[in-house]
């Protein structure tokens, strides 16, 4: 708590204040992250080559840090794709048209599947499994992909990863903090979780309708939703050239009789025929592009067993106990084999191309939602343990990285009563998610809910789950535009359109759910 805050701490609490301004009007943040990488660079090491170094060195962090990420996304872009082509999609999901008829049920209904998901296994492979199969049914019923995500990410990257009952890593890291036993934290978690969930999403779908009625509503779109963008080779653009006028034709219906128009003639038709050749050939190449229609049989083996495989995939982690990245990397994988196993049976003779084409169009869907988010995630990974393994140990001795020692020096600063202790749990929070994780922080919120209960003689689990909440509802995947990228990426929006999107919503919520803390103190 008694860290002295450097010039380090300032420049990246300044740059921080110009990002959030940039985002609020809808402005690109890449240059402020450079320049804030650049500063903190040049203050640490005291040196120009170091501090220019180090914007690349941040960007390979990032990008280290969000591999798994991009690598899930874009694998499941890539079997989404070949589903759609042979129409194994359509068949999988004919079943779900019959529940989802309404925007409204497949907004509560998608996101209600996610929580029951995310409470169990991380929410990342849940956006996986469940965005992959029912982002189109929603899509078909009238719920815009970027209302799928907001559903997707508020019920599953908030509500269940904040109370994380099943899991129980989040309510263990902070109970440990502010010595409590984790059933205490989580049943003073409870009725918190259930305002900031209540309000948050009621909130968010008020303003989705709202928007829509209106004729302001924003899609965000980066690509096609649910990886449905079919990228063809030669479409339509080139068959229109085709039929664009042959140079000499215009005076070939001009004067008839004149010699030189007669030696033109032959070159016309040389020229037609040319071109209708190419033609031919441009529609060969698409035909044999496209997949061969596969029998209804097949279609339906294939619809029931690759839900079944997904499903075996649950099996196994709840069996072995598997979470985040392994839980991703098997979806992964079992993501990989049926990409090749139907790409081999629609494709035929070409199934060995088509499987590296497909594979091609998921990695560049997947950098295209990542690029602009790798610089605002290099420069914020560096307010936890990114700084130090890049700039070495620069920081004042006792430090626990740049986000946290702002944090304590907040708690540090502010008079001791409940109210007061509420709203700075939920900004310590807050402030602590702000580095994308929603945990690194939370082991800081017990220890000063801890010091604040101490102090004024009140709840320590109450404070304490507030703390958890905040850090996780913004860091976990509500409001950082790279902790959205899963959900984003999937529906084929943009990260930082979700991040506004959510931001009235989750800050209504974390000031009810405050409120309701200091009530029950």
């Amino acid at each position: 708590m008694g860290i002295q805050l450097t010039a380090i701490h300032y420049v990246y609490l300044a740059c921080i204040a110009g990002i959030l301004a940039l985002l609020i009007r809808r402005r690109d943040t890449t240059i402020i992250c450079v320049a804030g990488i650049f500063l903190l660079g040049l203050l640490a090491t005291g040196t120009l080559g170091g501090s220019v170094s180090g914007i690349f060195e941040a960007f390979i962090f990032a990008t280290k840090e969000l591999m798994g990420t991009i690598m899930i996304i874009s694998i499941v872009v890539a079997m989404s794709r070949v589903l759609i082509l042979t129409g194994i999609n359509e068949t999988m999901l004919g079943p779900l048209m019959r529940f989802i008829r309404t925007p409204s049920v497949a907004f509560w209904g998608i996101g209600l599947i996610m929580m029951v998901t995310s409470f169990f296994f991380w929410p990342s492979p849940g956006v996986a499994l469940i965005g992959a199969v029912l982002l189109p049914v929603a899509l078909r019923v009238g719920l815009p992909a970027l209302g799928a995500a907001v559903a997707m990410n508020l019920f599953g990257h908030g509500i269940a990863l904040s109370g994380d009952y099943i899991i129980q890593g989040a309510p263990k890291l902070t109970a440990d903090a502010a010595g409590l036993s984790t059933g205490e934290v989580m049943a003073a978690s409870v009725p918190l979780v259930a305002v900031m969930g209540v309000v948050t999403t009621v909130t968010a779908y008020w303003l989705i309708r709202r928007d829509q009625k209106r004729g302001t509503w924003r899609d965000g779109l980066v690509a096609e939703p649910g990886a449905a963008g079919v990228l063809t080779a030669g479409g339509a653009g080139s068959r229109e050239r085709g039929r664009g006028k042959v140079p000499g034709r215009e005076k070939e219906q001009g004067k008839g009789q004149d010699k030189g128009q007669e030696c033109k003639e032959p070159q016309g038709r040389k020229l037609m025929q040319g071109q209708a050749h190419g033609e031919a050939k441009g529609r060969r190449r698409l035909q044999e592009d496209e997949p061969v229609p596969l029998a209804a049989p097949v279609k339906k083996t294939l619809a029931l067993l690759i839900p079944l495989l997904f499903l075996a995939d649950v099996a196994a982690m709840l069996r072995l106990d598997l979470q985040g990245g392994e839980a991703t990397a098997l979806v992964g994988g079992t993501a990989v084999l049926i990409l090749v196993a139907v790409a081999l049976l629609a494709h035929r003779g070409r199934g060995l191309e088509k499987t590296t084409s497909y594979l091609i169009d998921g990695f560049v869907f997947g950098f295209k939602v990542f690029g602009p988010v790798i610089p605002i995630a290099a420069f914020f990974y560096l307010g936890d343990s990114a700084f130090t393994d890049l700039f070495g140990e620069t920081l004042p001795a006792g430090s626990h990285g740049i986000v946290n020692d702002l944090g304590a020096a907040l708690a540090g600063s502010v008079p001791l009563n409940g109210a007061v202790g509420a709203v700075t749990l939920a900004a310590v929070g807050a402030i602590t998610g702000l580095d994308g994780s929603g945990f690194s922080g939370i082991s800081l919120a017990g220890s000063v809910a801890q010091l604040f209960a101490a102090a004024t003689q009140t709840d320590a689990a109450t404070l304490t789950a507030l703390g958890q909440i905040a850090a996780i509802w913004v860091g976990g995947g509500t409001l950082i535009p790279w902790a959205l990228i899963p959900a984003a990426a999937i529906c084929g929006v943009s990260p930082f359109e979700l991040a506004r999107r959510n931001l009235v919503p989750v800050l209504t919520g974390l000031a009810a759910t405050t409120l309701v803390a200091i009530c029950l103190l």
